[in-house]
C-alpha cells in the first residue's frame, strides 16, 4: 500500500514537475489508461448494461472524457454527461473530448432515475472543488448517490476536500464512491473523516511518475502518512522467557468516580490485555470505596486515588474522573510527575478548563499521549467541533505542538500527530467502535504499550492500530459492528497483539 500522503499542493507540484519533463497531454492518457484498467477490473470483462461517465469541467473531466473514450472503443456501452464549464477547457481536456465524440459513447443531458447501469465513473471535480457543489454538478451527485451499482471516483470523489476529508461546505454534497483511483499519490481526505464512507477502496496509480519526483517532494514537505503495523511493529517483541511481571510495567488508572467505575475499569482491562505487569485503579473520590474490586478480572488492584504512590508507574488519567476539586488536584499531581502519561476523557475537558493545567501539561517531564474525541479537542483548541471535523489533521497537529504532546484525534480516520508536524492517520477499525468505552479501553492499551517502554509516537501509533484491528477481527468472527461492546475488545486487542509479536520474530 502506498502509505505516504500528500496535500493538495504537493500533488500539483509533482505534477507540475511531471508536465514539464513530459509530452502534453500525457498524464491525461495515463490517467486514462489507468482508470480505463481498473474500471475493466470492477467490471469483470465486458459489460452487458450501461457505463455511466460524468465528466467535469476541468482536467479530472478530461480523464474521465479518456476512460469513457477508451471504454467505449473496447465495445462497452458508455453514456457520458458532460458538465462544461463557461470558458474553454484546456487543450488536453478539448482532446479529451473530441476523442469521445468520435467514439460511440452517447453524450446526454440528463439522468434517468431507474435507468440501469453496471459501473458510474465520476469524473466531476477531483481535487479542484473549492466551493460546495450545487447546480447540475448538485443533481448529478445527488442521482449517482441514489443509484445501486459500483462508482468508481477518478482521483477523488467529487465533492470531497482532499486536504482534509470533509464535504466542501455547510450544505454540501460528495459523491459516495465504491472504488476511487487517486493519481500520482495518496491523499489524507481519503482516509480521514468523511472521506471513510465517500472514498471506499482507495487505489494509487503514479501514473509512470519518476519516484524521484515524488522524492523530492516527500524529501521536503510530506508530513503525512498512513498509519500501518510496519511504523510500529518493531516494538512489539517477542517476551524474553527471563522475565517477570516488574519487566513489563506498571499501570495505574486514575479515574472511577463514583457512577463512573465501569470507564476505569475498563481502560484496566485494556492495559492488562494488552500486556502490562501490573494495573491499578486509583479512584477519585469516596477514599476508593465506589470500587472494592473487578469480579471479571480481579488480578487488576483497587486503591483510592488519595496518598496513592504515582512515581515510577505510567498513569492513564482521565476515564471515569469526574469533575470534583480532589480529582483536579489529583491531576496537576500527576501533570507535575514523570514518567509515561496517557490524558484521556475527563482529564482533558480539566486541562481545556484550566490553563494552569495546560502548562502543567506542556511541560509534563516524560512522554505524553493525549487521546480526545473531537469535542474533547474543540474545548482544548477553544473552537468548536465543526472546526475541528473540517480539517482534522490541522486541529490535531495544532493540538500537539501546543501541549507539546503526541495526541490521537480520535473518530474515522484517527489522526495521530506529534509536536514536529508529522501526523499519520490510522487504516483499522470499523462503525462497531462507536460505543461507549471503546476510548477508555483505548487509553488502557496506549498506558500499556509506554508501560512496555514503547516511545510515545509509536505507542500511539500502535494502540490506535491495535483498537482498531481488535474491532476487525470482532466482526469478522460475526461480533458486529452493530452491537459490539467495549468489553468485548480487551481479548481481541489481546490477539492482534501477540500475532504481531510473533510475526516480528520471523
Amino acid at each position: 500500500m502506498d502509505t505516504l500522503l500528500y496535500s493538495v499542493d504537493q500533488i500539483r507540484a509533482i505534477e507540475r514537475a511531471a508536465t514539464s519533463a513530459l509530452p502534453p497531454g500525457t498524464l491525461m492518457r495515463r490517467a486514462g489508461e489507468a482508470a480505463t484498467t481498473y474500471a475493466l477490473e470492477l467490471l469483470k470483462g465486458r459489460p452487458t448494461d450501461v457505463v455511466l461517465v460524468l465528466a467535469g469541467p476541468g482536467n479530472n473531466g478530461g480523464d474521465a472524457l479518456e476512460v469513457a473514450a477508451n471504454l467505449a472503443a473496447l465495445g462497452c456501452k458508455v453514456k457520458v454527461a458532460w458538465l462544461g464549464g463557461d470558458g474553454a477547457p484546456s487543450p488536453e481536456t478539448q482532446a479529451a473530448l473530441e476523442r469521445a465524440h468520435a467514439g460511440s459513447a452517447c453524450f446526454v443531458d440528463d439522468l434517468t432515475d431507474g435507468e440501469s447501469h453496471c459501473l458510474v465513473i465520476d469524473g466531476l471535480f477531483g481535487i479542484g472543488p473549492a466551493r460546495p457543489l450545487a447546480g447540475r454538478a448538485r443533481e448529478l451527485v445527488e442521482a449517482v448517490n441514489r443509484k445501486r451499482c459500483p462508482v468508481l471516483s477518478l482521483d477523488v470523489p467529487s465533492g470531497l476536500d482532499a486536504d482534509t476529508g470533509a464535504v466542501v461546505g455547510p450544505h454540501g454534497i460528495a459523491v459516495a464512491a465504491t472504488y476511487t483511483i487517486t493519481f500520482l499519490g495518496n491523499k489524507p481526505g481519503l482516509h480521514t473523516g468523511d472521506g471513510c464512507d465517500h472514498a471506499g477502496r482507495v487505489h494509487v496509480d503514479r501514473l509512470g511518475v519518476d519516484e524521484l519526483q515524488v522524492a523530492g517532494v516527500d524529501a521536503e514537505h510530506a508530513r503525512a502518512r498512513l498509519n500501518l503495523p510496519p511504523l510500529f511493529a518493531a516494538c512489539a517483541a517477542p517476551r524474553r522467557r527471563n522475565s517477570h511481571k516488574g519487566s513489563y510495567g506498571d499501570v495505574a488508572v486514575l479515574g472511577g468516580a463514583p457512577g463512573m467505575a465501569g470507564a476505569a475499569l475498563l481502560a484496566a482491562r485494556g492495559a492488562l490485555f494488552a500486556g502490562a505487569g501490573r494495573v491499578f485503579v486509583a479512584a477519585v473520590g469516596d477514599d476508593g470505596a465506589g470500587i472494592a474490586l473487578d469480579p471479571t478480572q480481579p488480578e487488576i488492584m483497587i486503591r483510592p486515588a488519595a496518598g496513592f504512590a504515582f512515581g515510577g508507574r505510567t498513569v492513564v488519567a482521565g476515564p471515569g474522573m469526574g469533575d470534583s476539586a480532589g480529582a483536579t488536584r489529583m491531576l496537576a499531581q500527576v501533570l507535575d510527575g514523570s514518567g509515561p502519561l496517557l490524558v484521556d476523557a475527563d482529564a482533558l475537558n480539566l486541562v481545556a478548563a484550566s490553563p494552569d493545567l495546560q502548562a502543567r501539561l506542556a511541560r509534563h517531564d516524560g512522554p505524553a499521549v493525549l487521546t480526545p474525541h473531537p469535542l474533547e479537542a474543540a474545548r482544548l483548541l477553544g473552537v468548536t467541533t465543526p472546526v475541528v471535523q473540517a480539517d482534522r489533521l490541522e486541529s490535531a497537529r495544532e493540538l500537539a505542538q501546543r501541549l507539546n504532546a503526541v495526541v490521537v484525534l480520535k473518530g474515522a480516520g484517527s489522526v495521530i500527530a506529534r509536536p514536529d508536524g508529522e501526523v499519520a492517520v490510522n487504516t483499522s477499525g470499523n462503525p462497531g467502535l462507536a460505543t461507549g468505552g471503546s476510548g477508555d479501553v483505548l487509553a488502557g492499551l496506549g498506558g500499556a504499550l509506554l508501560a512496555q517502554g514503547w516511545p510515545a509516537w509509536e505507542a500511539a501509533l500502535g494502540a490506535v492500530w491495535l483498537h482498531g484491528a481488535a474491532a476487525d477481527r470482532l466482526v469478522n468472527c460475526g461480533c458486529g459492528p452493530i452491537g459490539l461492546t467495549a468489553g468485548e475488545l480487551p481479548r481481541a486487542i489481546r490477539a492482534e497483539l501477540n500475532a504481531l509479536a510473533a510475526q516480528s520474530r520471523s
